[in-house]
Order: structure tokens, then sequence, then C-alpha cells
């Protein structure tokens, strides 16, 4: 069964970083582009960051460029969020998603295939 699991979110002061996981399972991610979202309650769920298959071309929300970093080891069948200097406005809940694809990675939702359940991310003091 083909499954993503969120990991590594928590509460963090604001300047601290995080670095969430999205591990795949039942299936392997190198034909896969994946996304990540957040959503905040009361709010849309928006898009993060997403990459491509090989990782040779990602893309990054005008929100958090320069703060946050999307990577993936195929080996590890594992994709990256490093979020560094975090806002209180960067509190969400975080999801990933996968879209059987290439190199075309969106950051429309509707885009996407497979969601993992999401991780919550908390910036505050």
């Amino acid at each position: 069964q083909l499954q993503l699991v969120e990991s590594g979110g928590g509460l963090v002061q604001p300047g601290g970083s995080l670095r969430l996981s999205c591990a795949a399972s039942g299936f392997t991610l190198d034909y896969y582009v994946i996304g990540w979202f957040r959503q905040a309650p009361g709010k849309e769920r928006e898009g993060v960051s997403c990459i491509s298959s090989s990782g040779g071309t990602t893309n990054l929300a005008d929100s958090v460029k320069g703060r946050f970093t999307i990577s993936r080891d195929n080996a590890k069948n594992t994709v990256y969020l490093q979020m560094n200097s975090l806002k209180a406005e960067d509190t969400a809940v975080y999801y990933c998603a996968a879209k059987r694809a290439l190199r075309y990675c969106s950051g429309n939702k509707g885009y996407y295939d497979y969601w993992g359940q999401g991780t919550q991310v908390t910036v505050s003091s």
C-alpha cells in the first residue's frame, strides 16, 4: 500500500529550525515529484515547496525563500524540508504529497495524487 509519512514537526521558538521528513513506503519515490504544503487553522492549504524526481529542480514559495530548503534522498526514499529562521506565521500542519512525474512539480494541491497525514509545526515563544 502506497503511503507517505511526515515526521519532524514540533514546537520551536521563533528563529529556530526544524527538519521535516517525508518517507514513502509501498512505492519508490524515484519517479515522483514531491510537494510540501501547509495549512494553518482557518486557512487554505498552500504550497510551500516542491522538487522534481531527480532533485534537480526545486521551487519555493516567496514566503519561505531564503529560509526553507527542500531536498531528497532517493536511496532512502525520503524527501526533506529544512526550515530555518522560523516565524510565528509558519505555524501550520505540514503535508507532503506525491505525483508520478519526472520534472514538473507544482504548488497547486490539486496536482498531487497521494498525501501524508501531516505533522504539526508550532512556532512560539
